[in-house]
């Protein structure tokens, strides 16, 4: 093996059994990291963190087959010219393996902190890539500093036109990225939460599923799946619909026949969703009278959720629970009126 291209002496260093335990140990704390701290988060997170824990192991159990490979091939004392060759390119092939574990549980831990201000709802993956990317990048680059002996210094000086015009070309790419850091560092928004952006005469209605490198991942109302660019929502007018300790406010609208009595209307409406459990009974609903026309009476139901996706199926319950007490009560709806006039 040729010492100008891998520096076998700095490479057999770092193969020590120390660092192949403290990477085990590093993956017992994240492992109780996990049983101690997120107890409380939702059967989706349990599934997420442990399939990462499943693809941890196998990634472990790859370096410790080449660890052991490696150290059989190293200590043996066989006078064979293919042996040697090849104990550079296994311990190459076990070093970069063991930075692929590394890399994954410092990965993990920095997820499973994320999860520790959000049991319930997901976080977004966006800062947990970052934090994957600029790591391996600088492993990448102690690995071609410590083990190839390359000179960073001027390859980083020859590169930076080569930079400008790679930063040039992902003027998009990186002004959405930068617009979805932005919006994670201002937790205008988590992920599960009701949006409404607007932005000029445009304006999109959804949950937050995801954030991107690229774009804000919403989903509709029909299940549809909604893109945006960062850089449009760091510019739009967000509307949160889904804030911890204020529920959202809805309403419907009854109309009545002249002559039924308002108090008798209010209290029969009110009482009809009292036993409702998709509506909120702290702030209780409330009725009253929101317009009178000459053939009809109009009464505006008011209620709280906590759901604003639900909306439109506990309008519809309301709807129905109403009309049905109405009619129990013998108060009539009031019907289109329509005037027609005669020329003659």
């Amino acid at each position: 093996m040729n010492e100008k291209f891998i520096q076998t002496q700095n490479l057999y260093g770092l193969l020590e059994i120390e660092p192949y335990i403290l990477l085990g140990v590093l993956m017992c704390v994240t492992w109780l990291f996990y049983k101690f701290f997120l107890k409380a988060a939702n059967e989706d997170r349990h599934r997420n963190i442990q399939n990462h824990f499943k693809n941890i192991v196998r990634n472990f159990i790859i370096l410790s087959l080449l660890f052991f490979f490696f150290l059989l091939l190293n200590e043996s004392n066989l006078p064979i010219n293919s042996i040697k060759r090849i104990t550079p390119y296994l311990g190459l092939a076990t070093l970069i393996s063991g930075m692929i574990v590394f890399v994954k549980t410092c990965r993990l831990i920095v997820l499973q902190y994320l999860f520790m201000s959000s049991m319930q709802t997901g976080v977004p993956l966006l800062i947990v890539n970052i934090f994957s990317l600029l790591l391996s990048i600088v492993l990448i680059f102690w690995t071609a500093s410590h083990v190839f002996s390359i000179q960073l210094g001027p390859l980083l000086a020859t590169s930076a036109a080569f930079s400008i015009i790679l930063g040039l070309a992902l003027q998009d790419t990186l002004g959405n990225l930068f617009a979805g850091i932005s919006l994670q560092i201002d937790k205008s928004f988590e992920i599960d939460d009701w949006l409404e952006i607007v932005s000029g005469t445009q304006k999109v209605t959804g949950k937050v599923k995801e954030i991107t490198w690229r774009s804000t991942i919403l989903q509709g109302w029909f299940d549809e799946v909604i893109t945006l660019p960062n850089r449009w929502m760091a510019q739009a007018q967000i509307s949160n619909f889904s804030p911890n300790d204020n529920p959202v406010v809805r309403s419907v609208i009854f109309k009545v026949e002249h002559g039924a009595d308002p108090d008798k209307v209010i209290q029969i409406l009110e009482n009809s969703i009292a036993g409702l459990s998709d509506i909120k009974g702290i702030p209780s609903p409330f009725c009253y009278v929101s317009d009178a026309a000459e053939n009809s009476i109009s009464f505006k139901l008011v209620f709280f959720l906590d759901d604003y996706g639900s909306q439109y199926i506990v309008g519809d319950k309301i709807y129905r629970k109403g009309f049905q007490d109405l009619q129990k009560n013998g108060i009539r709806l009031a019907r289109p009126y329509i005037e027609v006039n005669s020329l003659n």
